[in-house]
């Protein structure tokens, strides 16, 4: 089963995602989060390892596809937007016009989307575009990107789970779709 989770930072899932996984002894913990020379980043990343059980095995990379496919029962792939970001530094997209690398991007995430198809786990991503549309380029490729990442992996998952204030909402689950008001 793959469940997508979601939500704004410091809502909680992460340690939501966690939880779904803490009935499994070993779990491929899958870090695509950078090494960065920054004492906050570093604190945050403490407090992710702190969390988990020792039995689980962490893999740091940003080759997340590769990663999914040869991984061994349930993982945990955190975080999704840490991935992006890391595609689109590679691909120098920030500052180069689309055409140089959209193809590219593209192909990376269908392929990481074809690993989640397969895999077994939960992935955590980032919700950042309900705000007002970015006003530097940078953060509207990203915003747009992981947007559309998202729909990707939510389509590829059997469910997907928003958390807001640590509190989990299931918004879709085993391909039923919540609705507002019971079907006619």
């Amino acid at each position: 089963m793959r469940t997508l989770v979601t939500g704004g930072v410091r809502c909680g899932k992460s340690a939501h995602a966690e939880e779904l996984l803490a009935g499994h002894r070993e779990v491929t913990y899958l870090a695509t989060g950078p090494q960065r020379d920054d004492a906050d980043w570093a604190a945050r990343v403490r407090a992710h390892q702190q969390r988990r059980p020792g039995s689980w095995r962490t893999v740091e990379t940003s080759d997340a596809a590769d990663a999914l496919r040869v991984a061994e029962g349930p993982v945990l792939l955190d975080c999704v937007g840490t991935w992006l970001t890391a595609q689109l530094d590679e691909l120098a997209a920030w500052d180069a016009p689309e055409t140089a690398w959209v193809p590219e991007l593209d192909r990376r995430v269908e392929d990481l989307v074809a690993a989640w198809s397969t895999s077994d786990g939960v992935a955590v991503t980032n919700e950042v575009g309900w705000g007002v549309v970015p006003e530097h380029r940078s953060g509207r490729i990203f915003a747009d990107r992981l947007g559309l990442t998202n729909q990707r992996l939510a389509a590829a998952s059997d469910r997907v789970v928003l958390v807001v204030a640590g509190q989990p909402l299931v918004v879709r689950d085993r391909g039923r779709a919540w609705q507002a008001t019971p079907p006619r």
